[in-house]
């Protein structure tokens, strides 16, 4: 069977929601209507298994919908079991899946202070400067990322660990008074910060890695133009080494909760204020 995807398990998901919006039916229900096995519907809704053309036919025709739109989520889904995918960086639902539910969050941020942590001023303010979205979209885009952030407080909050090099810290981004709020978000939560000294080199782009208890591993990396999402072996192999890497050069979480504080009794003056790509 074909490892499950990101999209996969999306565009399923996308499946299951049609299914229960459009025919009311179960998964077991609407299975005896297409003459399928109810194990192949589950298997298809959960990204497990890649669904055939006539399959998507059966399926979105049951739902009630038209030629357009199946032509349209078949062009879709022809990527949704590749190991490599690019998505344009409008698209917010696969990224949200993959992260709500991983068990594990590992990630870098050369540039700025992941999105994850981030308060929601210090979003706001980061947008402004890279200029790469309209004005009138950064309150929505803002309370996305606010909203992503309802993971870290679950009874089953994935196990977090941020590497963050110095240099994002160094930015300031909005008011001093931001810089400190943002600082002491960062002090005084659970998960745990370990900041890369401003002396070590800098990888060239961030990354996250989310890990499964059912599903592959998952690389992801962001630029302002598009969001990869990797499941490659070997690629994932080359993440875990530079977390590797990572974890011999960064401070550790008791140092790094030393260098935060003082960042929050600091004067924010002067600082670089050129901008950084989104993380």
């Amino acid at each position: 069977m074909t490892p499950s995807t990101a999209y996969s398990r999306d565009l399923g998901d996308e499946l299951r929601g049609l299914r229960e919006t459009c025919t009311g039916l179960s998964g077991n229900k609407l299975a005896v209507k297409l003459g399928w096995d109810p194990s192949k519907i589950s298997t298809i809704e959960h990204g497990k298994a890649r669904a055939s053309e006539v399959d998507l036919i059966q399926f979105l025709s049951m739902c009630g919908k038209d030629i357009d739109f199946l032509n349209d989520f078949k062009r879709r889904y022809e990527r949704a079991f590749d190991e490599y995918f690019v998505q344009v960086s409008g698209n917010l639902r696969t990224v949200t899946m993959a992260e709500s539910t991983a068990i594990t969050i590992t990630s870098y941020s050369p540039q700025s202070i992941p999105g994850l942590v981030q308060i929601p001023e210090y979003a706001d303010g980061l947008y402004r400067m890279t200029g790469v979205v309209t004005e009138e979209r950064i309150p929505t885009l803002v309370q996305f990322r606010t909203d992503r952030q309802a993971i870290l407080r679950r009874h089953d909050r994935p196990t977090c660990l941020f590497f963050i090099h110095e240099h994002a810290l160094q930015l300031q981004v909005g008011s001093s008074e931001i810089m400190e709020d943002q600082y002491a978000r960062l002090l005084f939560d659970t998960h745990t910060i370990r900041i890369v000294p401003a002396n070590a080199p800098i990888a060239a782009t961030g990354c996250v890695l989310w890990e499964y208890e059912k599903a592959r591993p998952i690389v992801f990396s962001e630029t302002n133009l598009a969001k990869v999402f990797v499941q490659d072996p070997g690629a994932i192999a080359r993440t875990r080494l530079l977390f590797d890497r990572l974890d011999q050069i960064a401070l550790s979480a008791e140092q790094s909760r030393g260098k935060l504080a003082e960042y929050v009794s600091r004067p924010r003056e002067g600082h670089d204020d050129s901008g950084p790509h989104l993380a």
